[in-house]
């Protein structure tokens, strides 16, 4: 029998569309997890659904993307049993954000602090009930505890000396001055047919994992970093067989990156890009994401890491990482959502599994008839605008990227083999195939209710 969520096909369904489906399903008990239109948060997912709710790790069978009836059926029924823990999990974190605000915390951000603890509390203790406040403020108070002063607030002190400043800013143009740029020729920059070889590995074995051994040859080959010194040198042309691409791919503003400065704020929303931002910028971003911040080296440093790493080819110091920009890279230019045949020589099998996941978007596939729409955008251009987002995916996949890459730098977390870098770009393009989605649907959502009538007022 089919799951009562669940739609009684015979065809594979994307893992996401069946989660959402089954959460939808349980109604209005865990809101506070959920978004405007019912769906569950994006960390709601990848911190509470996919670790501790269904688990791929022990249910391999679940950990791919597209789930054959069963499989469906059984994601669903682990959904729909832990409704209870999961209305559970809400009300906590509802009572944790109630006093996190009465304790004037601010540090963080909640849903990555508080999403697992309070998943851990419905566990062991049901919803809150009596002693639930002393219960929040301890687990508050630990938490605070574990971040050992890694927050953006001591960050934000630790840069407010200004001799301190002076001496980091003295540090940065000492290690700037001392970078190896040399002009390197395009093939040693990219080196297009190992990059190509990788690919075709990862996209063929899929999930599976691949073994390349080409990933290795460019790790002790340095190709990573030949390619930042290209960059710094020569600004090179046509490194990723594309004319209408820079050589960055959208990395840097500028024609050359420049040498970074200390800085003392940021804002999410004005984030320049990676290799323009500030020391602050850069660790601003780290200390936002990170769930974990005790495995963090302290303020101090991280700081005194991020002098040299900001100086580094391609703002990293790990090879493995350095090389998977190269990899993301040609990955990146061949990205074709809208199907318009845009491609580089040697695409693989890996632009072939990205790509045919993205086409097979609804919202990728209104935007593809909006490109090639007569009519004028009735929306002012709110989708047009994220139409032309899929024309240049590669700007939005690079910024993830190398975001991703830099938060494994700060961590000492390289990648060992071709499998686990292939894990990162895949995840990448997942990532950034998800926010266009949840972007067209507020779009949608929007446009929908600014189209409803006016209610007619009641006569007298």
């Amino acid at each position: 029998m089919p799951s009562p969520s669940q739609p009684s096909t015979g065809e594979r369904r994307p893992r996401a569309m069946v989660i959402d489906t089954a959460w939808r399903g349980l109604g209005p008990g865990p809101q506070a997890l959920s978004g405007p239109g019912g769906a569950p948060l994006t960390r709601t997912v990848k911190l509470i659904v996919l670790p501790l709710i269904v688990r791929p790790a022990l249910r391999p069978e679940l950990a791919a993307d597209f789930l054959d009836a069963r499989e469906a059926e059984q994601l669903d029924a682990l959904i729909r049993e832990s409704a209870a823990v999961l209305e559970a999990t809400a009300r906590w974190f509802t009572l944790l954000k109630k006093t996190r605000r009465a304790l004037g915390i601010v540090a963080g951000n909640p849903q990555d602090l508080y999403f697992q603890r309070c998943f851990e509390l419905a566990t062991e203790h049901g919803a809150p009930g009596p002693g639930a406040d002393a219960v929040a403020r301890a687990v508050l108070e630990d938490v605070v505890d574990a971040s050992g002063g890694r927050t953006v607030e001591a960050l934000r002190e630790h840069l407010a000396d200004a001799a301190r400043r002076a001496r980091l800013d003295a540090e940065l143009a000492a290690a700037w001055d001392g970078r190896e740029a040399v002009p390197i020729s395009v093939p040693d920059a990219a080196d297009t047919g190992l990059a190509a070889e990788v690919l075709e590995a990862c996209g063929a074995a899929g999930a599976a994992g691949a073994d390349a051994p080409a990933f290795d040859a460019m790790v002790r080959a340095g190709h990573g970093s030949l390619l930042g010194r290209a960059l710094w040198a020569a600004h090179p042309a046509d490194v990723w067989d594309r004319a209408d691409v820079p050589p960055h791919l959208g990395l840097t503003a500028h024609r050359v990156p420049p040498r970074p400065e200390v800085g003392r704020s940021a804002s999410t929303a004005t984030l320049p890009a990676p290799f323009d931002r500030t020391l602050f910028e850069r660790l601003f971003t780290v200390l936002q994401a990170s769930t974990h911040r005790e495995q963090l080296p302290t303020v101090p440093e991280l700081v005194r890491r991020e002098v040299g790493r900001s100086c580094a080819p391609l703002g990293l110091f790990d090879e493995s990482l350095r090389v998977t920009v190269v990899l993301g890279g040609r990955l990146a230019v061949g990205l074709d959502p809208l199907g318009a045949g845009t491609s580089v020589a040697g695409s693989t099998a890996a632009h072939r599994v990205v790509n045919g996941r993205w086409q097979r978007e609804a919202s990728v596939l209104r935007a593809r008839r909006m490109t090639v729409s007569p009519r004028p955008d009735p929306d002012g251009g709110v989708l047009n605008a994220l139409a032309q987002d899929l024309r240049t995916p590669w700007a939005a996949y690079m910024r993830r990227l190398w975001v991703r890459l830099h938060g494994r730098d700060v961590r000492d977390a390289a990648l060992p083999d071709a499998a686990s870098a292939w894990g990162v770009l895949d995840g990448v393009a997942r990532s950034v195939m998800m926010d266009h989605r949840a972007r067209v649907r507020t779009a949608l959502r929007t446009l929908s209710a600014a189209a409803e009538p006016a209610a007619e007022p009641r006569s007298a």
